[in-house]
């Protein structure tokens, strides 16, 4: 699918979207609560329909209605494989959620998740005690359980994510677990992972995120639970204030956990007027700057802020580039190339990614079917000199699929 984005003004009001990263994990969960638990404002992204999809491959009750899901929990073994769709933290999630079963369980998945090494996949469910065998390092995956519990080495330097499944895991192993993690990165998802096991009755025992204790045959107890709004999401639209405008997002919370709220730093470091409320931000445009940002813990900021240092005189330089090259795309390669076509000069030095300013032109650029890259070209265009059209923009259903639409409501 094409897009074509005119240059605009935005000044109007957008509701972020609800967060897919907590939508997934509170799923997954009430999945594993033997009992009746209810999901409010779950979204409709591809990610969280494919979470839905594995869950009732594994046996689970979900019904779906409007703006809520039914869930009766209690998994078992599947008699098919589990699509993840393109679900990065989809499958690390239930790769481990499936070594806790006894027979084999064959995870796989589609399109970018195809690309996606999946090593690390295989070194956590057999640090936890399973047996696991991906192809040649890459899916499908195949787990065979059950999971033996004691003491684990995790590697957190890549991801969060398979952390966030080895957690999630753990009360269902044969016994306890133990899992001791160096270079963690993305730790407010982590915290957003054990917010969300207590609130299922799970507790998880932190020390300094370096050793984390759960004890075996611990229950999840059903739930309700309402998902809150997303700031990846939000992160895109404050952006396209500060460059285009003024608007104002609901339905993000000032006392979230998630990462990506650390956008409102780099927006006030570049120089936005920025207004808070507990449930809302508002940014306007102003003389914007250059700013010096360290993303490593919330790398899925770098699309967003890539857009505002397109518009920032001077160089700004982000920090944290490695955590992009498994994401969808190679996301540090997909934006120099798709920015460079819209004028905007990007190095890449060492962990720094380095933006020189300047005036976007139009363009036809790539989405690389990646959601993030299709955004941040999307809010760049706001102020471009032409039109710019995107190529494969239907990527954004991954996350945000209403983001089109949204940002068509707070154009002027």
């Amino acid at each position: 699918m094409k897009r074509l984005l005119k240059p605009s003004v935005v000044n109007g009001i957008a509701e972020a979207p609800p967060s897919k990263s907590v939508a997934q994990r509170v799923i997954a969960v009430a999945s594993l609560a033997r009992g009746h638990s209810e999901v409010l404002y779950p979204g409709t992204s591809d990610d969280v329909k494919a979470t839905i999809r594995v869950c009732k491959a594994l046996g689970t009750q979900i019904h779906q209605l409007p703006g809520r899901l039914v869930i009766d929990g209690g998994i078992s073994a599947p008699y098919q494989p589990l699509d993840c769709g393109e679900s990065g933290l989809g499958i690390r999630m239930f790769s481990s959620i499936a070594a806790t079963l006894d027979k084999p369980v064959i995870l796989t998945g589609r399109g970018t998740l195809t690309k996606r090494p999946m090593y690390i996949v295989e070194r956590s469910v057999m640090a936890i005690g399973a047996k696991c065998k991906t192809n040649n390092g890459y899916i499908p995956i195949t787990v065979t359980g059950p999971a033996k519990g004691g003491v684990a080495k995790v590697d957190g330097s890549l991801s969060s994510q398979v952390l966030t499944g080895m957690l999630i895991a753990a009360p269902k192993a044969k016994s306890d677990i133990t899992l001791r993690v160096s270079n963690l990165k993305s730790k407010p998802y982590i915290d957003l992972t054990i917010d969300v096991m207590k609130t299922f009755g799970v507790e998880v025992e932190n020390i300094d995120y370096k050793i984390f204790s759960i004890k075996s045959g611990t229950e999840y107890m059903p739930a309700n639970y309402i998902v809150e709004g997303d700031w990846s999401g939000a992160a895109f639209l404050l952006v396209a204030g500060a460059i285009a405008g003024k608007v104002r997002v609901d339905n993000i919370s000032l006392s979230s956990k998630q990462a990506d709220k650390a956008v409102l730093h780099a927006l006030d470091m570049a120089g936005a007027t920025i207004s808070t409320n507990e449930n809302s931000v508002e940014v306007a445009k102003n003389k914007l700057k250059c700013f010096n940002f360290d993303a490593t813990n919330c790398p899925d900021l770098f699309p967003p802020l890539v857009a505002l240092a397109s518009y920032c005189k001077g160089e700004t330089r982000i920090k944290g580039v490695s955590r992009l090259r498994t994401k969808e795309s190679d996301r540090a390669e997909a934006l120099c190339q798709e920015f460079a076509k819209l004028n905007i000069n990007i190095k890449i030095a060492g962990e720094d990614m380095i933006i020189k300013g300047g005036k976007l032109h139009g363009g036809i650029v790539e989405s690389h079917d990646d959601h993030r890259i299709v955004m941040a070209c999307g809010v760049a265009a706001l102020q471009a000199k032409g039109v710019v059209e995107i190529n494969g923009a239907e990527a954004v259903a991954k996350s945000y699929p209403e983001f089109f639409k949204d940002l068509e409501m707070i154009k002027v």
